[in-house]
């Protein structure tokens, strides 16, 4: 991991551009429409094709090649998803466009083709991975670049917010938002005196960002406590809660959310 050097020609974070609830609100497939028994893989162009056939938003993952190309795939591990093994990091984006995931004929994409593929058809909300300390300084300044020249509805989010900061610097007019889970409140209980409910957790962890985002995206389990802290406190910003899976899930997110981030099912 390199630090991000501040360009002194570069503005501080500032609040986000508001995210068009008009465009960005309806269901957000997770990882693309994707169903293996239909052959359609996480991550792959097979899955995003399913979804913007659909008129669903999509959500994908960024992780870094060695080279801070970033490449849309999920895991810091080749192994579970494609016929090798190692750190997605450590390897090249040629040695990447060689690899087919299992049982298919899809490849890896870059940023740059996913961009190209979907070009413009829906929303899109894009993790940007990253590890707990620090920022890779080639990784941000390019999927910056990139988002700042795609010409479709995007949003950047991540659970460091490092990143979130540093993406700010970089393409300030881009939405960006702060993704929020288990360990988040795990910290937050720690840092709080013993009997703290999780409820109370989860709303210091997303006090913590609040100013700087223009929308959280939660695990459905907490999403009934970050509304009510949301409410109070950032009662513009639109909240999504991921994975949305079974029908109690999509109950909550109904009744708490403004869309699902949601897999296994049509929504």
């Amino acid at each position: 991991m390199i630090a991000l050097k501040r360009d002194p020609d570069m503005r501080r974070p500032r609040a986000n551009p508001g995210l068009d609830r008009d465009i960005f609100v309806r269901p957000i497939a997770h990882r693309g429409l994707h169903d293996r028994i239909a052959g359609r893989i996480e991550n792959t162009a097979a899955a995003f094709e399913a979804a913007i056939d659909k008129g669903y938003g999509i959500e994908c993952d960024l992780q870094p090649a060695d080279d801070g190309t970033p490449m849309v795939f999920h895991d810091e591990k080749l192994d579970r998803l494609v016929a090798a093994s190692g750190l997605i990091g450590t390897c090249s984006p040629p040695m990447l466009a060689r690899l087919r995931y299992k049982g298919s004929d899809q490849k890896i994409l870059t940023f740059a083709q996913f961009l190209e593929l979907v070009d413009g058809r829906v929303p899109l909300l894009v993790e940007v991975k990253g590890r707990k300390a620090g920022v890779d300084a080639a990784f941000v300044e390019k999927i910056a670049r990139q988002a700042r020249a795609y010409e479709g509805p995007i949003a950047l989010m991540s659970f460091n917010r490092a990143i979130v900061m540093a993406l700010g610097e970089r393409a300030p007019k881009i939405p960006r938002g702060e993704i929020v889970g288990g360990q988040q409140v795990l910290a937050s209980l720690w840092t709080g005196r013993r009997g703290t409910r999780e409820r109370t957790a989860a709303s210091r962890a997303l006090g913590t960002g609040h100013g700087s985002v223009s929308f959280y995206a939660v695990d459905v389990k907490l999403v009934a406590g970050a509304r009510k802290w949301m409410s109070r406190h950032a009662p513009d910003l639109p909240l999504f809660t991921w994975t949305v899976r079974t029908p109690r899930q999509r109950a909550a997110a109904a009744r708490w959310a403004d869309a699902p981030i949601f897999e296994g099912y049509e929504a």
